[in-house]
């Protein structure tokens, strides 16, 4: 099986001098229903905000993309209606195969889809197109030197202002909340090759267009066919996976590829096979309500019952805080929604850490059947971890810090009553 590409694709770091500095552009579609005014992270408070404290574990300042709550402020918001001004872009050494349009819809409405079911419909996005021709770069791509540097490199910010130029006539940029850009698939290698796919955000060095920094745009490049086959279904997920860092979101592969989360989230692998979001991201994210969540604080045991992830309403994730930065969340996934590549269904757990920099492992799931090979014959889904979730009658044990995590029972809906054990 040819593995298309090591992880390469990660958002970069900028020299902003607030918080965290890295993020993703949103994208939308102009299907979604009555939009409403945009919100950003989670609800701050809620009926039982107090007792979810502790499980709030800290957003850990100097941490790239930290997983902590809250989300740190200059990343897009979560909520509500996003627009996103999207720019199909060519070159003379690089023309355009096809349309502009043909491009914009290998992303949509399939991008805007993805965000609609995974947030349970509180995130609307709007896809603008007011230019549905190729955008023509005045220099060739090669002219350009493009790499997937830090921040806004001499390429990149020659690439931006020369696309402010070209644009500026029929665009105000400062009407949108990000912008994408959609280069032409045949400008750079083959994304099986090398991935040059990058996202610039919250840059106060950023090169400004009507009076605005494009300080949230991001690039998509070559095609993502990852050579399964499946590129027409599944090829624009490279568009939610770097719409996620926009959100603060950060990249759970790890140099080594997904082997840390697997397929459990579209922030590990975004090619081949479909995958949702981790409950502990839409919580982040605001598309959890805090009465969704559990917080498995105190001595004892206690138990609670989950309903799968990909239906909306219900309780949703338990939180078994280990420090002021980490702890481990529980959750149900199931074979609906988002989740279509599930070949296990059962209870995940997985340990959380606010304290680690994106691409370097923050969330680690835990595996039910270790050495299994997992479940899937998808090609380029990290298979171990396929079967990771845990059945009725399994039980996940941290001896080091006195946790157990029991699942009991599941019932005819599918919901799982778990038992947490803190010693």
């Amino acid at each position: 099986m040819q593995h298309p590409r090591r992880r390469i694709r990660r958002p970069v770091a900028l020299a902003a001098t607030t918080a965290l500095s890295l993020a993703l552009l949103t994208s939308a579609s102009t299907t979604l229903p009555d939009p409403a005014p945009a919100s950003a992270g989670p609800v701050a408070a809620a009926p039982n905000g107090a007792q979810l404290g502790p499980c709030r574990i800290a957003t850990t300042m100097g941490v790239q993309m930290s997983e902590g709550l809250p989300t740190a402020p200059g990343y897009v918001r979560s909520t509500g209606r996003v627009r996103a001004l999207t720019l199909m872009v060519d070159f003379p050494d690089a023309v355009g195969e096809g349309t502009a349009m043909s491009r914009f819809r290998e992303f949509f409405p399939q991008t805007s889809d993805w965000f609609h079911t995974s947030s349970y419909g509180r995130l609307k996005y709007q896809a603008e197109v007011p230019m549905t021709d190729w955008l023509r770069m005045p220099r060739p791509f090669s002219a350009y030197g493009i790499e997937r540097g830090s921040p806004y490199e001499p390429g990149y910010r020659s690439l931006v202002e020369d696309i402010v130029k070209a644009a500026d006539a029929k665009v105000d940029f400062s009407a949108y909340d990000l912008v994408n850009v959609l280069a032409t698939p045949n400008a750079g290698p083959s994304a099986l090759d090398t991935v040059l796919s990058v996202t610039f955000s919250g840059n106060d060095d950023a090169p400004y267009a009507d009076g605005v920094p494009l300080a949230n745009t991001s690039f998509v490049y070559s095609r993502q066919d990852d050579g399964s086959g499946s590129f027409t279904e599944t090829g624009y997920r490279v568009l939610p996976h770097e719409n996620g860092h926009v959100f603060g979101l950060p990249d759970l592969y790890t140099s080594d590829g997904g082997g840390t989360v697997g397929h459990w989230d579209i922030m590990s692998e975004d090619w081949g096979a479909n995958n949702d979001l981790l409950g502990w991201h839409k919580w982040k994210l605001g598309w959890l309500d805090n009465d969704q969540i559990s917080c498995a604080s105190t001595p004892g045991s206690t138990d609670y019952t989950l309903t799968p992830l990909a239906v909306s309403g219900g309780p949703k994730l338990a939180f078994v805080p280990l420090s002021g930065t980490s702890g481990y969340a529980v959750e149900v996934r199931s074979k609906e929604g988002n989740d279509e590549a599930v070949c296990e269904q059962g209870v995940l757990v997985y340990r959380v850490e606010s304290d680690v920099d994106t691409g370097h492992g923050p969330v680690t799931v835990s595996d039910s059947d270790r050495s299994s090979g997992g479940c899937t014959r998808r090609p380029n889904v990290h298979a171990e971890l396929s079967d990771a979730p845990y059945r009725p009658g399994e039980t996940f044990t941290d001896r080091v810090n006195g946790i157990r995590i029991s699942v009991l029972a599941e019932d005819t809906g599918g919901a799982y009553r778990i038992r947490v054990t803190r010693s």
